[in-house]
């Protein structure tokens, strides 16, 4: 058994009607909640009054008198499952039957919780222990206060779903008998924790909790809600990145249409606010149309008449986290056309060196053969199929909000400059996201329903139109990567060279494989500035590198006659058995036996000589995933047959829900690597709707995915996006064996 201290997220509550509650924090970093009637620390806090001292609380286990288990969920639902994984964990440790626990979506509380948003994979991995220690915490505390009834020792005490026993005598009694009892204990300092061969939850696949409120239609997502008195707002962007608002030309004759309650221009951000990195670059100063409906809104958005005039050139302070940097935004209307000029013209200067082991000049000078390929890709919309939106009733005391968003602690601090409330006047609820992938990271739509609600005094649901959505986005960057590969006479790898560029961001993660597993090794990268307006985007800058990465290496594996799989294996081993470094992310271990079991379950010893089958791998999010992607070309087009997918993301708490995870991520990537593109004529986004930006079709998914878990047991690592990045290289890998032709620029289906 494991042993564990009592943690600063712990706390204990009597319930007015009978039961107790245990407060936890998903972080270690809890914050005290000062004295109360009984207290074992600073942290640790016992409640012995009504329900309402629950709000105070991080998180909770509370148990009733009738035995049913509460757990409150700190981060947002997105899909990704964590409301039914996380009650699974405590449930494991708590001794319960997983169907008698309930849990719900906690309100935004930036006062006790620290990382209270979906990005990074984060979820279980963050909260896996402290929901552990929770659940064993209760238990314990359940099984004291039996034996101080009984009057018999704790050690005698055992449990099974929900009951505990006292063998000897033969009492028994429900967890919800004793629950008012165990409030009454001191939190115990310290507790074991099941040993993971002992797990009868964790590890068995259960149904997503939401999942039948989902498919009746229930409201559970942001664009859902109805208030009562509420309007409709939306908002008219400037239709090209690079402009900004002048004037309205015909606000009087919109005011007078039916339904319109207002028309005004908004300012998001004063000119003083120092932006997070989650924060937009473009549109501070936008148009708000309010009315009664959305079809009334709709028709008077169509008819508006807008000034619009170029912006300048500014620089703009960011700060997340302590991190300060300054953003430089051009003045200009920008063409797609000059972004490849200026990615040329990066590439050929000097960049900033981020690694650089051994002699790669003379690994180069000396070289029998030498490999150099170039990757391009352009700027990427999300397309969430929930539009963005938000609810907001903000009055002169206090501000409601109420939508889906992945970063909601982030936006706060805006929110409260802008709004004139304090933070503690400001309650945010967090609804179901109907996608997000980096898109609801930021909060600018949030800000300007709360300003628009501040303004009519009213409440308000802000609705974004798919057009609106696309053309005033948040995209994934541009990239472009210059690889170079220098092989000996033996076709031994000897020296290995990257240099990578982003608009405006860089993707490069230096100390990635195969950093440590080759003697000379150089990675560098620059940036250019841009007035398109970027963001976090479904594994953030892995997305890219995997794709580059493992197509070149696939090259380099055909140049030296050696198969793509143990090419990759031998690197590996190098870099477990004699590393190149100190500073490499990776456990080569691990990643190789991501390699050997799509291996073995994909039959690549017969598969790679009979079908036409790419294979690629990646590490990211703390966990690794390989793929081997089978495809058949029919009519110009691929059919892709099957995928096989191995991965690697620790002990995998609920199956169905990771299965799920790595098979839409799947889908996601091809579509994205064959078909997703966002080009800009003078800032114009030249798609802003389905119709001409293509997305992956039912009918053009693999036809059979196959998902296999490395069985370790070591904690949960990210499972939401590790899956996502190597596709695009198995598919490009691929592509090669079925048409001869190696693709180096996305979208692939523009080059097939």
């Amino acid at each position: 058994m494991k042993t564990q201290s009592r943690r600063s997220f712990l706390k204990a509550s009597a319930l007015s009607g009978g039961g107790f509650m245990l407060g936890i924090s998903f972080l270690s970093s809890f914050k005290p909640l000062g004295k109360s009637k009984e207290s074992t620390g600073s942290f640790v806090r016992v409640f012995t009054n009504d329900i309402s001292d629950f709000k105070e609380l991080n998180g909770f286990v509370k148990i009733t008198a009738d035995n049913i288990i509460k757990i409150m969920s700190p981060n947002p639902e997105g899909g990704q499952g964590v409301k039914t994984s996380m009650p699974m964990i405590v449930a494991e440790e708590l001794d319960v039957d997983f169907s008698k626990i309930i849990i719900e979506q906690a309100d935004l509380d930036t006062k006790h919780f620290t990382r209270q948003f979906i990005g990074g994979s984060q979820a279980i991995h963050q909260g896996y222990t402290s929901l552990r220690i929770a659940g064993a915490t209760a238990r314990q505390m359940l099984r004291e206060a039996a034996a101080k009834t009984w009057n018999v020792p704790v050690e005698e005490i055992s449990t099974e779903l929900g009951v505990l026993y006292h063998k000897n005598s033969g009492k028994s009694a429900k967890y919800g008998d004793m629950a008012t009892a165990a409030a009454q204990i001191p939190v115990p300092k310290d507790v074991k924790l099941k040993e993971v061969k002992d797990f009868k939850i964790i590890g068995k696949s259960q149904r997503n909790v939401d999942l039948e409120k989902i498919v009746m239609g229930k409201p559970l997502f942001g664009i859902d809600t109805l208030k009562e008195g509420m309007l409709i707002a939306m908002i008219v962007h400037p239709p090209a990145m690079g402009l900004k608002f002048k004037a309205i030309k015909n606000d009087a004759t919109i005011k007078k249409m039916k339904g319109i309650k207002d028309i005004f221009p908004i300012k998001k951000f004063n000119d003083s606010y120092e932006k997070t990195f989650f924060d937009t670059n473009q549109f501070n100063e936008v148009v708000a149309i309010v009315g009664n409906s959305t079809w009334e809104v709709m028709q008077a958005k169509k008819a508006l008449k807008i000034d619009w005039q170029e912006a300048e050139a500014h620089a703009e302070n960011r700060n997340m986290l302590g991190r300060k940097t300054v953003l430089n935004i051009p003045a200009g209307l920008e063409n797609s056309t000059d972004h490849a000029t200026k990615f040329a013209e990066s590439m050929a200067k000097p960049a900033t060196v981020r690694r650089k082991d051994g002699d790669i000049e003379a690994a180069f000078k000396n070289a029998a053969k030498v490999i150099e390929r170039t990757y391009n890709v352009p700027f990427l919309a999300h397309n969430c199929m929930e539009p963005m939106n938000f609810f907001a009733h903000v009055t002169d005391e206090k501000a409601e909000l109420s939508g889906p968003l992945q970063k909601p602690e982030f936006t706060e601090q805006a929110l409260s400059a802008r709004l004139g409330l304090p933070l503690e006047k400001i309650d945010i609820k967090m609804t179901r996201l109907g996608g997000g992938f980096g898109r609801r990271s930021y909060a600018h739509w949030l800000i300007e329903a709360a300003l628009i609600s501040q303004k009519v005094k009213a409440p308000v649901k802000l609705i974004y139109t798919r057009e609106d959505d696309m053309t005033a986005g948040i995209y994934r960057p541009s990239y472009s990567a210059k690889y170079r590969a220098a092989l000996d006479a033996n076709n031994n790898l000897i020296g290995f060279h990257v240099k990578v560029g982003g608009m405006p961001q860089s993707p490069l993660a230096a100390n990635r494989f195969p950093a440590g597993a080759i003697d000379n090794y150089l990675a560098e990268d620059f940036t250019i500035d841009t007035n398109i307006t970027v963001g976090s985007y479904r594994a953030p800058h892995s997305n890219f590198m995997a794709a580059a990465e493992q197509s070149f290496l696939d090259e380099i594996a055909e140049v030296a006659g050696k198969d793509p799989i143990n090419f990759r294996l031998d690197l590996l081993r190098r870099a477990k058995e004699n590393p190149v470094g100190k500073n490499n992310d990776y456990e080569p271990e691990r990643f190789a036996k991501v390699l050997e079991l799509v291996k073995e379950k994909s039959n690549w010893e017969i598969t790679k000589n009979v079908k036409k089958s790419g294979f690629s791998a990646y590490f990211c999010h703390d966990s690794y995933a390989a793929h081997v992607l089978d495809l058949e070309m029919k009519d110009g087009s691929p059919v892709i047959n099957k995928v096989w997918c191995a991965i690697d993301c620790g002990i995998v708490v609920n199956p169905n829900a990771a299965k799920n995870m790595a098979e839409g991520g799947i889908v996601d990537a091809l579509g994205a690597a064959m078909y997703g593109k966002m080009s800009f004529t003078k800032g114009v986004p030249d798609a802003n709707n389905f119709h001409n930006y293509r997305m992956i079709r039912h009918n053009e998914a693999p036809k059979q995915i196959e998902i296999h878990f490395v069985e370790n047991t070591i904690d949960p690592t990210g499972m939401g996006e590790p899956a996502y990045p190597p596709v695009y290289a198995a598919l490009a890998n691929a592509l090669y064996k079925a048409t001869g032709k190696r693709l180096y620029n996305q979208p692939f289906g523009e080059s097939l």
